[in-house]
């Protein structure tokens, strides 16, 4: 039987926004979302690409298309279920006798999503996500996330267009050169600042460049970002003081703004450059600074923590 596992609302935003060639959730044993709530609740609002799963004589109906056991991710949410502590203090209590856990009264106590999370965990090995916050938290911070849709056809998901991933909540972004570019999202995001990590250059902030960084650097291993590294995070640093929302990018959001979110990951939370990779990894699953790039990281970090820690050798890096 799988875990259950809560799921904070910018793991499920990053889930939703990572990319291949095209966007993730065209791959059908990807991601699996699904809404527990009434049919009322699911027909107003819901989350993009999520199923309603129905509920019968206690018994929770998945659509018949979905293969739990091969879905890389399957997350479940209610209204606003927020903690997993009931569920695993009451399957501590009765881990060897499961008789009372099928029931409305404890589906009541546990909030749906758990209920479902539990009555579907044997049919994959994956833990089973709970939204954190439900709907109602999901959805009052990623508004531009909500639909009536149901029907997502192939073509429409291939050619859906992500948003930048969330590195700090609510602050930083990581992103590509188009992201930057949409007024969609910059106003979704509430973008205020960039960083741009590229040779492009674009319309951004005429006559107010104290609010764009461009750090004009090729996509190549002769690019040297480690002069920049210090200004870098010093903008940083300036303008989530002023309270500024800021998009790290570069032309495809892979290397370069990467390593630049690296960077400013290790200064300011001085930390290595093993645990700052694992983290926006994590983040973006695509992510792959050159190895120039990761070279003066690992410099980077000599200056940050006073000795180089992370063994680059490592084929990880």
């Amino acid at each position: 039987m799988a875990d259950l596992v809560l799921c904070e609302p910018i793991e499920l935003y990053n889930i939703l926004n990572q990319v291949t060639k095209v966007s993730r959730l065209a791959e059908t044993n990807y991601l699996c979302l699904l809404d527990v709530r009434s049919k009322r609740e699911y027909d107003e609002s819901h989350v993009i690409t999520a199923r309603r799963v129905k509920k019968k004589a206690n018994e929770y109906l998945i659509p018949e298309s979905v293969d739990l056991e091969c879905v890389k991710y399957c997350v479940v949410y209610d209204n606003k279920t927020s903690s997993l502590e009931v569920f695993l203090k009451r399957h501590d209590d009765n881990s060897d006798d499961d008789s009372d856990t099928r029931g409305g009264v404890l589906g009541q106590a546990l909030g749906a999503a758990i209920e479902c999370g539990r009555a579907l965990a044997h049919l994959t090995h994956h833990p089973i996500h709970i939204l954190k916050g439900g709907y109602e938290g999901f959805s009052a911070t990623y508004h531009f996330f909500r639909t009536q849709k149901i029907i997502w056809m192939p073509q429409e998901l291939d050619e859906f267009q992500p948003y930048p991933v969330e590195i700090v909540p609510g602050r930083i972004y990581l992103g590509n050169f188009r992201q930057a570019c949409d007024p969609k999202i910059q106003k979704d995001l509430k973008i205020k600042a960039h960083v741009n990590v590229s040779m492009e250059t674009g319309p951004f902030f005429v006559g107010d460049s104290d609010k764009l960084l461009h750090i004009q650097i090729e996509d190549s291993l002769q690019a040297n970002i480690f002069p920049f590294l210090r200004h870098l995070c010093h903008f940083i640093e300036v303008h989530l003081g002023i309270g500024s929302v800021i998009l790290i990018f570069s032309t495809l959001g892979i290397s370069r703004s990467c390593a630049a979110t690296l960077a400013y990951l290790m200064h300011q939370n001085e930390q290595t450059l093993k645990r700052s990779w694992a983290y926006v990894k994590k983040c973006k699953n695509n992510m792959r600074p050159n190895r120039a790039l990761v070279a003066q990281l690992s410099r980077w970090e000599k200056i940050v923590l006073g000795d180089s820690v992370t063994d680059i050798s490592d084929p990880l890096y």
